[in-house]
């Protein structure tokens, strides 16, 4: 018997496959894209002529070769469309607007004056008009989407937890479409710089990304076959709530001795002030110079964090097993004063051969990744339509 439902269903199953095929292998025929998918010329025609109409294929030029028809490239018009990705920090928001690679067109930081959801949502639709304005350049291209990464629990577009803002139940999502107007999505800001690294970053051509945060907390996201992982309750990846010391510092979740209490960037910096009774303000550049000069006391602290943060990416690898783990976040300054050590660590604890651990040095990864939250949906890399998980 078939079900009402199937047509839709197989027309949206064959616009991923076709979408996803493109993404990773560029502009290709036709006639190519139904030898590798398997699927029939005449359900290439429509799917290829459906996204044509809607403008997020375009057609290239003809392929010179024999005499006769030659076949035409097509391939996704990343230029076609606009997003915007919002990371919301303490203070602050990195936004920027991408074209449907995430490529940066326009960048900039925004102050927001208090970090109640009202005044975060506000400063966001502000920061959203003074991007597409300091685009400048006339384009046909629509803003089609917004992402937003938040550090917390996030469900259906809902900031069901941050300890950062303090927020509870927060509807995020949809009181910023509410203000701009446009479909706006919703996620954990590792989850976000997950996806970004699968999609068109250093996780593009693997199917088990991890990817490891270490900022302002400590987080391990992963994405299998271009799926964010989010768990029961969207609060999966949280590796930095895991208990490294139980008598260790009080943490922003209300328990004592998390990971992200001792080996955080801001709690690696904060140690190496105390050990060395500096006055004043002091940054992980400075800490980085130290370590750089022989400082043992900075050599020591990022070593322990190596060692450290890498036992539980032991058992994280043992459980999820993943290609390669991309590791981002302010803590990637220290660079292999921290890696080198965690590299070791994980392979006493890792219980097969280890991913290989690369850093990613790019400063707007994070903001390109709450775009990815929006490109992903245009996209439908992820969602099927009728699915708006985290939209409004």
């Amino acid at each position: 018997m078939k079900l009402k439902g199937d047509q839709q269903t197989s027309r949206a199953i064959n616009r991923r496959l076709i979408l996803n095929l493109l993404r990773r292998e560029g502009a290709i025929s036709r006639a190519e894209i139904a030898a590798i998918t398997g699927l029939s010329p005449a359900a290439v025609t429509f799917v290829v002529t459906e996204l044509l109409d809607e403008k997020i294929l375009v057609e290239g030029e003809a392929s010179p070769g024999a005499p006769g028809r030659r076949p035409i490239p097509i391939n996704i018009n990343y230029a076609g469309r606009l997003v915007v990705g919002l990371q919301l920090k303490v203070g602050a928001i990195d936004c920027v607007l991408t074209d449907l690679a995430t490529t940066p067109l326009v960048t900039k930081q925004v102050a927001v004056p208090d970090p109640s959801p009202q005044s975060t949502v506000e400063a966001c639709a502000a920061a959203v008009n003074e991007l597409i304005s300091d685009r400048g350049a006339p384009t046909t291209a629509q803003l089609s989407g917004i992402g937003i990464a938040i550090p917390g629990v996030i469900e259906n577009g809902v900031c069901r937890l941050s300890h950062r803002f303090n927020w509870v139940d927060v509807p995020i999502a949809a009181m910023l479409a509410e203000l701009v107007h446009v479909p706006v999505w919703a996620d954990d800001d590792t989850n976000a710089f997950a996806l970004a690294q699968q999609l068109f970053g250093l996780g593009r051509h693997h199917r088990t990304v991890g990817a490891l945060a270490i900022g302002a907390g400590i987080s391990c996201a992963v994405v299998i076959d271009g799926s964010v992982h989010h768990g029961a309750n969207g609060a999966a990846g949280k590796m930095g709530h895991s208990i490294y010391d139980l008598d260790g510092p009080l943490c922003e979740c209300g328990r004592r001795g998390c990971l992200q209490t001792f080996f955080s960037e801001p709690a690696l910096v904060r140690r190496w002030k105390e050990a060395r009774r500096l006055s004043g303000e002091v940054t992980r550049h400075e800490m980085l110079s130290a370590a750089q000069a022989g400082d043992r006391t900075a050599i020591d602290l990022l070593r322990e964090a190596g060692e450290g943060i890498g036992r539980f990416l032991g058992g994280f690898c043992n459980i999820v097993d993943p290609e390669v783990i991309v590791g981002g976040g302010e803590a990637v300054t220290f660079g292999d004063f921290l890696f080198e050590p965690m590299r070791d660590a994980l392979k006493r604890y890792a219980m097969w051969s280890p991913p290989p651990i690369t850093p990613d040095w790019a400063d707007d990864s994070w903001a390109r990744g709450a775009a990815a939250l929006a490109t992903q949906r245009l996209f439908d890399f992820e969602s099927s339509p009728g699915e708006v998980a985290g939209m409004v």
